[in-house]
């Protein structure tokens, strides 16, 4: 309990400082830069929110969301010519279809979901290859206002992304699904004793997990008005990072979507400080990762007392 303790003072001691780093680094508080943090925090928070349940269930992580995120920019940009609404929803729908058949195989086999998301990943790269001839996509129609621009001053993606934190929120804390996935992750055979379908929570959160990537998908091709496979690329890393920075337990069993919505915000802020305080890329990721891997040291040491 004392090491708990000591871990939770060492975090909270952290925390402060990265705010104290962030306050006092010129520009920071700028307009500018406040809109760059939303942005940056939407655009990898709808990914993160995904992976909490991927984690939650005792899977560790998935390495293809970010490939999810970029083969649901093309679709969405693509069918636009349909209509927003209609392009909308079959950008979902393939999100949700392409990470299902991943919980399935990982809940229903027991395929190593390591493996599983590298096969789902390589699929991806080579099935949007092979569609789009590796040529970027251009929207085929209009309306992507709805998903940029501003609302009181508040970015419209941002409002999108603080809308899937309380619906992944919602889905966590009052419903059956979502504490079924927490008991799961928590102790598998505990929960088949519980008559929980351990095959079908793990498939339920690669469903959210593909829908929360499309929907990442969809305001970053609005963002850019184009899209190519390299949209998402690292957006896995950063998400699995927001989660575990956020206090979500990489054996699964517990954590919240609002424990990654620090998390995305710890890490984005660290990320804009030091592009503000001119660190090259190659000195930002050193340092982000560093940072990371110590949160994540003292979260493991923390489990384990």
């Amino acid at each position: 309990m004392r090491t708990r303790h000591i871990v939770l003072a060492i975090r909270i001691i952290t925390i402060a400082a990265i705010a104290i780093f962030a306050l006092t680094t010129p520009g920071f508080t700028s307009q500018i830069s406040i809109n760059a943090l939303l942005n940056a925090i939407s655009f990898i928070g709808c990914v993160a929110v995904g992976m909490t349940f991927i984690t939650l269930t005792g899977n560790i992580m998935s390495l293809c969301l970010g490939a999810t995120l970029s083969a649901s920019a093309l679709i969405f940009l693509s069918s636009l010519s349909a209509g927003i609404l209609p392009a909308f929803l079959l950008t979902l729908l393939f999100g949700i279809v392409v990470t299902a058949a991943q919980g399935v195989l990982i809940g229903y086999f027991r395929a190593n979901p390591i493996l599983v998301s590298i096969a789902g990943l390589s699929l991806l790269i080579g099935g949007a290859d092979l569609a789009t001839g590796g040529v970027r996509i251009y929207p085929g129609g209009e309306g992507l206002q709805v998903f940029k621009g501003r609302i009181a001053g508040i970015p419209i993606e941002a409002l999108y992304f603080f809308a899937t934190v309380v619906a992944g929120q919602f889905i966590l804390s009052w419903t059956r699904i979502g504490r079924a996935m927490a008991m799961v992750g928590s102790n598998a055979r505990a929960a088949t004793a519980a008559g929980i379908s351990t095959a079908a929570a793990v498939t339920f959160a690669y469903v959210i997990a593909g829908a929360c990537a499309a929907v990442s998908g969809v305001l970053l091709a609005a963002r850019y008005g184009s899209g190519d496979m390299e949209l998402g690329t690292g957006y896995d890393y950063t998400a699995i990072a927001a989660v575990l920075v956020g206090g979500t337990a990489i054996q699964g069993g517990s954590g919240s979507v609002v424990r990654t919505l620090i998390g995305v915000t710890v890490i984005a802020v660290i990320e804009v400080v030091l592009l503000l305080r001119g660190f090259s890329q190659q000195l930002q990721y050193l340092i982000t990762g560093l940072i990371v891997l110590s949160v994540i040291m003292l979260h493991t040491i923390g489990e384990r007392r």
